[in-house]
């Protein structure tokens, strides 16, 4: 009894300024190659014009993905699309980086063991040797780069290498409590995700859930968005809040907090590894 492989599947996102024709030219010479699409959504953002859209489609014969790229080719340039193809059966690669609290990379380690993220963590990186033990028990490479103001440049030098060499295809900020440098933000834009531990913009900087538990708030809540040389301002991509009340100590808003920090985390990057997620100025398209 003989059994076929399951078709590859493929996922291809592009943008380019509005006009009539996309949508039929881009299915039409996918058609040409061959594939069976299998899912696809579109936005246009009427302030700029400009049209963004996903397609995940499957291929039943082998075909590499620079071949699809080719023949994709004359659609894209007649368009001025950017575009970006995403082989789905390719495992993706995660560096994250920690500072002491370990809730958020702990989630992280979970969501890839059930399956529910498919991905690997490549390396763990910290300023702290907190998170060594949480590293050997995942099996992840541990590298411990301490920061002063002394060293910081070469600590970020090493940080570059090891997403080089490790052939990351993102940087995960799970509470690494450093600031990066202009520079580090700069070559990393686009492929670095971090949790800020608050619902942006709302209580920058320090201690946001004492500040918030001062105010009597009664939602707080978490941001996941991209890391730009702005601190804490960069393309958000996910947002969660959930109620508190006055009753509720600090201690209570914190592990509330870490809770939905955790969650809208590992959701951010989810939709980050399966190309739903598109830049689109200071803002993000975010596909379901």
């Amino acid at each position: 009894m003989s059994s076929t492989a399951p078709p590859k599947v493929f996922v291809l996102t592009l943008s380019c300024t509005d006009r009539a024709g996309i949508v039929a030219a881009v299915t039409a010479q996918l058609a040409e190659v061959g594939t069976n699409i299998i899912e696809s959504s579109q936005y246009w953002d009427r302030s700029s014009n400009h049209f963004f859209m996903r397609i995940a489609f499957a291929l039943e014969r082998e075909l590499p993905a620079r071949e699809i790229e080719r023949q994709l080719a004359p659609v894209c340039e007649r368009f001025e699309m950017k575009s970006e193809l995403l082989d789905c059966s390719r495992k993706r690669r995660l560096v994250v980086m920690v500072s002491k609290f370990d809730h958020a990379l702990l989630h992280l380690i979970y969501q890839i063991q059930v399956g529910w993220l498919d991905a690997e963590i490549v390396a763990i990186i910290s300023n702290h040797e907190k998170n060594r033990e949480t590293a050997e028990w995942s099996g992840s490479p541990f590298h411990y780069l301490p920061i002063t103001p002394a060293n910081k440049n070469e600590q970020e030098e090493r940080i570059l290498a090891i997403v080089e060499q490790t052939g990351a295809d993102l940087v995960v900020l799970a509470r690494y409590m450093q600031v990066l440098s202009d520079k580090l933000a700069g070559c990393l834009f686009g492929k670095i995700i971090n949790i800020h531990h608050s619902f942006l913009p709302s209580f920058k900087g320090a201690r946001p859930y004492h500040q918030a538990h001062e105010h009597g708030v009664k939602l707080i809540g978490a941001t996941a968005h991209y890391v730009t040389a702005d601190l804490d301002e960069g393309p958000i991509i996910e947002q969660e809040t959930e109620r508190v009340t006055h009753a509720m100590s600090v201690e209570d808003f914190v592990a509330t907090g870490r809770d939905i920090e955790s969650r809208v985390l590992v959701r951010a990057v989810k939709r980050h590894l399966e190309a739903r997620v598109m830049l689109n100025g200071r803002k993000t398209v975010v596909f379901a």
